[in-house]
């Protein structure tokens, strides 16, 4: 029987919006909550944002099995990393480590859009990871999944290198809302997660609502 892995990446990979943003004091990542099954949905409930470390996270859009797996050997090999170094792993060397994994089974691919960011030293990271291993350094923003056209298109308008996190976590907010009204797949809450030089915080429903208003 022949497998088409070409319909079963278009399945599986046209559900969800994440997205991050390069800020002049760091990372700005959001998700939405939703996963779907074709035209099922499966759960309002779904964690997208990823902390791997204090300086260092990662969103999923995908295969949920994939993500989960890829996620728990990025925070293992961040752990070993840190026994040996006594430093977590940089973005720029997690994104590095995915890629080669992703490349390694690029035969059966993991079906999945990855966003990694965080802070190299004092500099804040954003890379966005296909499911063969490639990927980009993104110095403003990017964004994942079926409604992330329409993100990418609010955010190209409204984008501000200069502006702080606090400043971006409005705009992100404005960017998944769009998206779950014009995306059937993307929607129920919107979640949060801010990196900066002080570490990774995710904000409360209630501050997201708060930011919403």
């Amino acid at each position: 029987m022949r497998v088409d892995y070409k319909d079963i990446s278009e399945r599986i990979m046209k559900g969800t919006t994440t997205v991050g943003v390069v800020c002049n004091d760091g990372i700005v990542l959001g998700a939405d909550s939703r996963a779907s099954m074709d035209t099922f949905l499966a759960s309002s409930e779904a964690i997208k944002i990823n902390r791997i470390d204090e300086n260092l996270a990662m969103t999923i859009a995908g295969g949920v099995g994939d993500a989960e797996y890829l996620t728990k050997m990025l925070k293992a090999q961040n752990e070993l990393y840190k026994m040996n170094e006594g430093k977590p792993l940089s973005p720029n060397a997690a994104t590095s480590l995915l890629s080669i994994v992703l490349q390694e089974n690029k035969m059966m691919p993991f079906m999945v859009q990855l966003i990694v960011g965080g802070f190299n030293g004092g500099t804040p990271e954003l890379y966005s990871l296909d499911p063969l291993g490639g990927y980009i350094k993104e110095s403003k923003f990017t964004s994942t999944g079926s409604g992330s056209p329409v993100a990418l298109g609010y955010l190209e308008d409204v984008y501000e290198k200069a502006k702080t996190t606090t400043d971006m976590t409005k705009h992100v907010v404005k960017a998944l809302k769009i998206a779950m009204k014009r995306d059937t797949a993307t929607g129920d809450r919107i979640r949060l997660a801010i990196i900066t030089k002080t570490g990774f915080k995710e904000l409360s429903q209630q501050e997201v609502e708060q930011i919403a208003k």
